[in-house]
Protein backbone atom coordinates (compact mmCIF):
# COMPACT_ATOMS: atom_id res chain seq x y z
CA UNK A 1 0.00 0.00 0.00
CA UNK A 2 0.85 3.82 -0.52
CA UNK A 3 3.93 4.56 2.12
CA UNK A 4 1.27 7.53 2.54
CA UNK A 5 -0.95 5.98 5.15
CA UNK A 6 0.72 6.45 8.15
CA UNK A 7 -0.98 3.52 10.23
CA UNK A 8 0.61 1.45 7.36
CA UNK A 9 3.81 2.58 7.83
CA UNK A 10 6.26 0.84 10.15
CA UNK A 11 5.70 1.30 13.99
CA UNK A 12 9.33 0.47 14.80
CA UNK A 13 13.14 2.41 13.85
CA UNK A 14 14.93 1.37 10.78
CA UNK A 15 17.68 0.10 12.85
CA UNK A 16 15.63 -2.07 15.02
CA UNK A 17 14.30 -3.93 12.05
CA UNK A 18 17.81 -4.01 10.57
CA UNK A 19 19.09 -5.44 14.04
CA UNK A 20 16.24 -8.19 13.96
CA UNK A 21 16.99 -9.09 10.69
CA UNK A 22 20.10 -9.91 11.30
CA UNK A 23 19.76 -11.45 14.41
CA UNK A 24 17.29 -14.31 12.64
CA UNK A 25 18.41 -17.27 11.50
CA UNK A 26 20.84 -17.41 8.19
CA UNK A 27 22.88 -15.13 6.65
CA UNK A 28 21.27 -11.53 5.92
CA UNK A 29 21.16 -10.58 2.07
CA UNK A 30 21.74 -6.95 1.03
CA UNK A 31 21.43 -6.65 -2.28
CA UNK A 32 22.57 -2.66 -3.76
CA UNK A 33 19.44 -0.81 -4.73
CA UNK A 34 20.47 2.51 -6.11
CA UNK A 35 17.08 3.96 -6.73
CA UNK A 36 13.57 4.02 -5.54
CA UNK A 37 12.47 1.88 -8.96
CA UNK A 38 14.87 -0.71 -7.89
CA UNK A 39 14.18 -1.09 -3.98
CA UNK A 40 10.58 -1.87 -4.80
CA UNK A 41 12.11 -4.82 -7.45
CA UNK A 42 13.98 -6.33 -4.84
CA UNK A 43 11.60 -6.10 -2.26
CA UNK A 44 9.18 -7.74 -4.87
CA UNK A 45 11.76 -10.28 -5.53
CA UNK A 46 11.41 -11.15 -1.91
CA UNK A 47 14.28 -9.18 0.08
CA UNK A 48 13.64 -7.58 3.46
CA UNK A 49 16.92 -5.49 3.38
CA UNK A 50 18.48 -3.29 0.95
CA UNK A 51 21.91 -2.07 0.38
CA UNK A 52 22.99 1.72 -0.65
CA UNK A 53 26.42 1.78 -1.91
CA UNK A 54 28.21 4.94 -2.28
CA UNK A 55 29.58 3.73 -5.86
CA UNK A 56 26.56 3.02 -7.59
CA UNK A 57 25.42 6.28 -6.06
CA UNK A 58 27.96 8.58 -7.70
CA UNK A 59 27.46 6.53 -10.68
CA UNK A 60 24.44 7.11 -11.27
CA UNK A 61 24.97 10.98 -11.44
CA UNK A 62 27.94 10.48 -13.63
CA UNK A 63 30.52 10.71 -11.11
CA UNK A 64 33.26 8.26 -10.39
CA UNK A 65 33.68 7.01 -6.17
CA UNK A 66 35.78 9.56 -4.79
CA UNK A 67 33.87 10.86 -1.97
CA UNK A 68 32.92 13.70 -3.44
CA UNK A 69 29.42 13.63 -3.06
CA UNK A 70 27.72 15.51 -0.06
CA UNK A 71 25.84 13.89 2.94
CA UNK A 72 22.67 15.72 2.37
CA UNK A 73 22.98 14.64 -1.83
CA UNK A 74 22.96 10.68 -0.30
CA UNK A 75 20.30 11.71 2.40
CA UNK A 76 18.29 12.11 -0.85
CA UNK A 77 18.95 8.35 -2.14
CA UNK A 78 18.39 6.99 1.50
CA UNK A 79 14.33 8.79 1.22
CA UNK A 80 13.50 7.86 -1.60
CA UNK A 81 14.52 4.13 -1.01
CA UNK A 82 13.44 4.01 2.55
CA UNK A 83 9.92 5.75 1.45
CA UNK A 84 9.70 3.34 -1.68
CA UNK A 85 10.11 0.25 0.24
CA UNK A 86 9.64 0.91 3.60
CA UNK A 87 12.61 -1.39 4.14
CA UNK A 88 15.68 -1.52 6.65
CA UNK A 89 18.58 -0.25 4.89
CA UNK A 90 22.65 -0.38 5.16
CA UNK A 91 23.77 2.93 3.64
CA UNK A 92 27.78 2.86 2.56
CA UNK A 93 28.81 6.32 4.57
CA UNK A 94 31.98 6.44 2.78
CA UNK A 95 35.05 8.06 5.64
CA UNK A 96 32.21 9.84 6.99
CA UNK A 97 32.54 13.27 5.30
CA UNK A 98 34.86 14.65 7.48
CA UNK A 99 36.29 14.39 11.34
CA UNK A 100 34.14 13.26 14.42
CA UNK A 101 31.27 15.72 14.11
CA UNK A 102 30.96 15.51 11.10
CA UNK A 103 30.66 11.66 11.25
CA UNK A 104 27.95 13.13 13.72
CA UNK A 105 25.96 15.12 11.58
CA UNK A 106 26.06 11.87 9.08
CA UNK A 107 24.55 9.52 11.46
CA UNK A 108 21.88 12.33 12.75
CA UNK A 109 21.22 12.83 8.94
CA UNK A 110 20.86 9.14 7.50
CA UNK A 111 19.11 7.98 10.81
CA UNK A 112 16.75 10.91 10.09
CA UNK A 113 16.19 9.84 6.58
CA UNK A 114 15.23 6.47 7.35
CA UNK A 115 18.51 4.47 7.47
CA UNK A 116 19.07 1.56 9.66
CA UNK A 117 22.49 1.08 9.30
CA UNK A 118 25.84 2.69 7.88
CA UNK A 119 29.13 1.51 7.62
CA UNK A 120 32.51 3.99 7.49
CA UNK A 121 35.83 3.12 6.48
CA UNK A 122 39.52 3.52 7.58
CA UNK A 123 40.25 5.19 4.52
CA UNK A 124 41.71 8.72 3.80
CA UNK A 125 40.29 11.26 0.90
CA UNK A 126 40.06 11.27 -1.93
CA UNK A 127 38.51 7.25 -0.65
CA UNK A 128 39.15 4.55 -3.37
CA UNK A 129 36.39 1.65 -4.36
CA UNK A 130 37.82 -1.13 -1.69
CA UNK A 131 38.66 -3.25 -4.98
CA UNK A 132 41.11 -0.29 -6.70
CA UNK A 133 44.93 -0.17 -5.85
CA UNK A 134 46.90 2.63 -3.66
CA UNK A 135 44.13 2.97 -1.18
CA UNK A 136 45.32 5.06 1.56
CA UNK A 137 44.59 4.62 5.17
CA UNK A 138 43.81 6.46 8.19
CA UNK A 139 45.28 6.03 11.66
CA UNK A 140 43.38 2.76 13.19
CA UNK A 141 43.38 5.43 16.26
CA UNK A 142 41.66 8.25 13.99
CA UNK A 143 39.27 5.71 12.17
CA UNK A 144 38.56 4.44 15.82
CA UNK A 145 37.40 7.96 17.40
CA UNK A 146 35.18 8.26 14.43
CA UNK A 147 33.27 5.17 15.38
CA UNK A 148 32.83 6.21 18.67
CA UNK A 149 31.55 9.19 17.24
CA UNK A 150 28.95 7.34 15.14
CA UNK A 151 27.97 5.33 18.27
CA UNK A 152 27.50 8.39 20.34
CA UNK A 153 25.06 10.11 17.79
CA UNK A 154 23.06 7.42 17.05
CA UNK A 155 19.86 6.31 18.61
CA UNK A 156 18.74 3.22 16.85
CA UNK A 157 21.05 3.54 13.46
CA UNK A 158 23.80 0.08 13.78
CA UNK A 159 27.06 0.90 13.35
CA UNK A 160 29.05 -0.92 10.66
CA UNK A 161 33.11 -0.53 10.82
CA UNK A 162 35.08 -1.15 7.13
CA UNK A 163 38.41 -1.69 7.04
CA UNK A 164 40.47 -1.73 3.47
CA UNK A 165 43.64 -2.65 5.48
CA UNK A 166 43.60 -6.53 4.37
CA UNK A 167 45.78 -5.33 1.09
CA UNK A 168 48.45 -3.20 2.84
CA UNK A 169 48.59 -4.34 6.47
CA UNK A 170 47.56 -7.85 5.80
CA UNK A 171 45.03 -10.00 7.97
CA UNK A 172 46.77 -9.79 11.17
CA UNK A 173 46.74 -5.32 10.22
CA UNK A 174 43.22 -5.55 9.44
CA UNK A 175 41.86 -8.14 12.51
CA UNK A 176 43.74 -5.71 14.83
CA UNK A 177 42.07 -2.66 13.79
CA UNK A 178 38.95 -4.48 13.49
CA UNK A 179 39.28 -5.22 17.19
CA UNK A 180 39.67 -1.87 18.08
CA UNK A 181 36.99 -0.88 15.96
CA UNK A 182 34.51 -3.39 18.02
CA UNK A 183 35.61 -2.00 20.96
CA UNK A 184 35.34 1.78 19.84
CA UNK A 185 31.36 0.63 19.51
CA UNK A 186 30.81 -0.83 15.81
CA UNK A 187 28.28 -3.49 16.08
CA UNK A 188 29.79 -5.42 13.16
CA UNK A 189 33.18 -5.64 10.58
CA UNK A 190 33.46 -5.49 6.94
CA UNK A 191 36.80 -6.71 5.73
CA UNK A 192 37.29 -5.03 2.43
CA UNK A 193 38.60 -6.77 -0.98
CA UNK A 194 39.31 -10.43 0.77
CA UNK A 195 40.73 -12.07 -1.96
CA UNK A 196 40.19 -15.32 -0.96
CA UNK A 197 37.90 -18.09 0.89
CA UNK A 198 41.41 -18.87 3.02
CA UNK A 199 41.22 -14.46 3.89
CA UNK A 200 37.25 -14.95 4.42
CA UNK A 201 38.25 -17.87 7.26
CA UNK A 202 41.05 -16.42 8.97
CA UNK A 203 39.10 -13.23 9.58
CA UNK A 204 36.32 -14.94 11.03
CA UNK A 205 38.50 -17.29 13.27
CA UNK A 206 40.25 -14.25 14.98
CA UNK A 207 36.86 -11.73 15.65
CA UNK A 208 34.89 -14.85 17.30
CA UNK A 209 31.29 -13.43 18.15
CA UNK A 210 31.50 -10.35 16.06
CA UNK A 211 29.10 -10.23 13.00
CA UNK A 212 30.83 -9.85 9.42
CA UNK A 213 29.75 -8.43 6.09
CA UNK A 214 31.25 -9.77 3.68
CA UNK A 215 31.05 -7.88 -0.17
CA UNK A 216 30.35 -10.28 -3.07
CA UNK A 217 30.85 -6.86 -6.15
CA UNK A 218 30.87 -8.10 -9.69
CA UNK A 219 34.67 -7.79 -11.30
CA UNK A 220 36.49 -7.50 -8.04
CA UNK A 221 39.40 -9.26 -6.13
CA UNK A 222 36.83 -11.14 -3.84
CA UNK A 223 36.18 -14.39 -5.74
CA UNK A 224 32.52 -15.58 -6.37
CA UNK A 225 30.65 -16.95 -3.99
CA UNK A 226 26.93 -17.37 -2.79
CA UNK A 227 24.96 -16.20 -0.24
CA UNK A 228 25.04 -19.70 1.31
CA UNK A 229 28.74 -20.14 0.55
CA UNK A 230 29.48 -16.87 3.18
CA UNK A 231 27.08 -18.44 5.54
CA UNK A 232 28.76 -20.83 5.67
CA UNK A 233 32.05 -19.19 6.10
CA UNK A 234 30.58 -17.90 9.24
CA UNK A 235 29.83 -14.51 7.74
CA UNK A 236 26.13 -12.77 9.00
CA UNK A 237 25.49 -10.34 6.05
CA UNK A 238 26.74 -10.18 2.49
CA UNK A 239 26.44 -7.18 -0.27
CA UNK A 240 26.22 -7.40 -3.84
CA UNK A 241 26.25 -3.36 -4.19
CA UNK A 242 26.77 -2.45 -7.77
CA UNK A 243 24.66 -5.03 -9.29
CA UNK A 244 21.18 -3.48 -10.16
CA UNK A 245 23.19 -0.18 -11.80
CA UNK A 246 25.67 -2.22 -13.74
CA UNK A 247 22.34 -4.37 -15.50
CA UNK A 248 20.71 -1.04 -16.06
CA UNK A 249 23.09 0.63 -17.16
CA UNK A 250 24.18 -2.26 -19.89
CA UNK A 251 20.49 -2.01 -21.00
CA UNK A 252 20.22 1.53 -21.42
CA UNK A 253 23.44 1.79 -23.14
CA UNK A 254 22.04 -1.10 -25.59
CA UNK A 255 18.96 1.07 -25.93
CA UNK A 256 21.11 4.47 -26.64
CA UNK A 257 23.21 2.42 -29.12
CA UNK A 258 19.82 1.12 -31.03
CA UNK A 259 17.73 4.20 -30.84
CA UNK A 260 20.64 5.87 -32.72
CA UNK A 261 20.94 2.84 -35.14
CA UNK A 262 17.42 2.67 -36.01
CA UNK A 263 16.02 5.87 -34.82
CA UNK A 264 13.43 4.16 -33.36
CA UNK A 265 13.12 2.07 -30.05
CA UNK A 266 11.12 -1.07 -31.80
CA UNK A 267 13.77 -3.10 -31.54
CA UNK A 268 14.13 -3.05 -27.77
CA UNK A 269 10.62 -3.20 -27.10
CA UNK A 270 10.57 -6.89 -25.82
CA UNK A 271 13.22 -5.85 -23.31
CA UNK A 272 11.38 -2.76 -22.03
CA UNK A 273 9.22 -2.99 -18.51
CA UNK A 274 5.81 -2.20 -20.05
CA UNK A 275 3.41 0.42 -18.82
CA UNK A 276 1.46 -2.14 -16.88
CA UNK A 277 4.21 -3.60 -15.62
CA UNK A 278 5.42 0.20 -14.16
CA UNK A 279 2.19 1.05 -12.65
CA UNK A 280 2.28 -2.20 -11.12
CA UNK A 281 5.71 -1.64 -9.60
CA UNK A 282 5.05 1.83 -8.16
CA UNK A 283 1.28 0.86 -6.97
CA UNK A 284 -0.36 3.60 -8.89
CA UNK A 285 -3.51 1.28 -8.89
CA UNK A 286 -3.54 1.98 -5.00
CA UNK A 287 -2.43 5.70 -4.67
CA UNK A 288 -5.37 6.38 -7.42
CA UNK A 289 -7.77 4.73 -5.31
CA UNK A 290 -6.36 6.04 -2.33
CA UNK A 291 -7.36 9.33 -3.39
CA UNK A 292 -10.57 8.36 -4.42
CA UNK A 293 -11.32 7.01 -1.49
CA UNK A 294 -10.41 10.01 0.07
CA UNK A 295 -12.51 11.90 -1.91
CA UNK A 296 -15.74 9.93 -1.58
CA UNK A 297 -15.63 10.54 2.66
CA UNK A 298 -16.41 13.70 2.19
CA UNK A 299 -20.02 14.78 2.52
CA UNK A 300 -21.64 16.84 -0.65
CA UNK A 301 -22.87 19.39 1.59
CA UNK A 302 -20.11 19.08 3.44
CA UNK A 303 -19.85 23.35 3.10
CA UNK A 304 -23.22 23.59 4.48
Amino acid sequence: MPYLIGAEYPDRPAGERFQELLDAPGILRLPGAHNGQSALQAKAAGFDALYLSGAAMTASMGLPDLGIITVDEVAFFIRQIARASQLPLLVDGDTGYGEALNVMHMVRTFEDAGAGAVHLEDQLLPKKCGHLNDKKLARAEDMAAKVAAAAKARRHLRIIARTDAAASEGIEGAVARAKMYVEAGADAIFPEALTSVEMFKEVRAALPGVRLLANMTEFGRTPALTAQEFEDLGYDMVIWPVSSLRVANKAQEKLYATLARDGATTAMLDEMQTRQELYDTIGLNEFEALDASIAASIAPDWRA
